[in-house]
This record gives C-alpha cells, structure tokens and sequence, in this order.
C-alpha cells in the first residue's frame, strides 16, 4: 500500500515499521484498550528511540485513528467506533488476530455487496485492452489452480480483482482495491484456501471473464454473485 501524505519517507519508514505493527496490533487486538493514555516518554523508554520517532508514529497511528492526541493528557487509544477499518493495515491486523473470524465475515460481506456490482460495470466500461486482459487472468489462474501453485495463484487472483474493480469505472469501487487485497491474501495466509482451488471458483471466474468480455453486464454480475457466494460459504 502506498505510504499516505502522513507517513514519513521511505526508509525512515523502515526503520518505524516494527513500533508501528506492536502498537497496531496491541490496539487491534485489545491489548491496549480503548481511553488508554500512552505517553511520548514512555514510548521512547519502551522503544528505545527518540522523541521524534514516536511522534511520527503517533502521526501514523493517529491517520488510521488508533489513537488521538489531546492537550495536557496525551495520547488516548481510540474505540473501535472511531478506527479507519478501511485501512489495510488495520484489516491485516484484525485478520491476524482473534477476531478474525468475525473481519472474514464483514469482509465477504462487503464483497459481496460491490464486486457483482463492479463485475456488471466492467462489462459496461471496460477497454479492449481491459476485457482481454481479464480473460488472460482467468485463465491463468485455472492453469495455477489446477497444478496447485497457490502463491502464484493468490498473486494472480489479487491481480483479476484488482483490475475488475478499476474497469469497473466506478472510482469508489477501484478504491477498495487495498480492501479486497488484504482479504484475499489473509484467507491464504490463514490457511483458509484449499490447496487446489475448487473447479466452482475456477470456472466462476473463467465465467465472469467471458461475460466482461463479451459485455454482458448481466451475466458478470451474476456469475460474480455464485463465485463470492463460495466464498461465503466457505468462510462460514
């Protein structure tokens, strides 16, 4: 994901990314519970860093609204109400977590609700360009699927519903891009894709391919509809 205007430059980046995934995750998880107050000192005492360091963490981590700062009482750990649970670091975080089981299932959801949507806008928008490429990805991802490459399958079918959700033309869809990302690498990651994908996935996909590129809005939306309602069950 792409460092926000909030983040600091690259490779300071690096060097704050591990205070940032221990306080993230501590959030996350409940470690650190919501109206706890953290202090700068104490973080530099914890960390072993300076001053400066922690506040450009506490930036970060107050972009994603983990946490808030306020005059004369510090930094207070934010509620869950309050989190951007959009951002994927958030949702890696929730997704490594205990609660990951109840992130899965908000996330299909989501899915569930935009990707047929953006399916049937594909069909609708896409460039040439865009409804071969489609299909080039779908068929990549039998061949991967069937020999159980499942690394390179997972890096393809990230790729298939990028690209899906940017056809579409809808840039609120191409913006839970990150979103559906996360998901898919985290339902591998967390050991939750069989080790040769189903031939119901692989064939849903060949199907919403073929009917972007045929530009069938109706056929895309449903054939995205039956590939995401295995995902659901699959999750449940």
């Amino acid at each position: 994901m792409a460092l926000s205007s909030q983040d600091p430059a690259p490779a300071a980046a690096v060097l704050y990314s591990s205070i940032i995934e221990e306080l993230g995750k501590s959030i996350v998880s409940g470690e650190l519970a919501a109206g706890e107050r953290l202090t700068i000192e104490s973080l530099q005492q914890r960390f072993g860093v300076s001053r400066t360091v922690i506040r450009d963490c506490m930036r970060i981590l107050e972009s994603m609204n983990l946490v808030f700062s306020k005059r004369r009482v510090g930094i207070v750990v934010q509620s869950p109400r309050q989190w951007n649970v959009y951002d994927a670091r958030i949702i890696r975080w929730r997704l490594e977590g205990a609660s990951r089981a109840r992130q899965f299932k908000s996330l299909t959801e989501l899915r569930c609700a935009v990707e047929p949507l953006a399916a049937a806008g594909a069909a609708r928008n896409a460039t040439e360009e865009q409804r071969a490429a489609v299909v080039d990805l779908a068929g990549r991802l039998r061949t991967l699927g069937e020999a159980g490459r499942l690394e390179e399958f997972l890096s393809v079918d990230i790729e298939f519903h990028a690209l899906l959700l940017l056809a579409s033309g809808n840039e609120m869809f191409s913006a839970l891009d990150d979103v559906v990302t996360e998901v898919l690498r985290g339902r591998t990651n967390q050991g939750l894709m069989p080790r040769t994908p189903r031939e119901h996935a692989l064939a849903s996909h060949e199907a919403v391919a073929a009917a972007i590129a045929e530009a069938d809005a109706t056929a895309a939306e449903t054939a995205m509809r039956s590939l995401l309602a295995e995902v659901r069950d699959a999750i449940t």
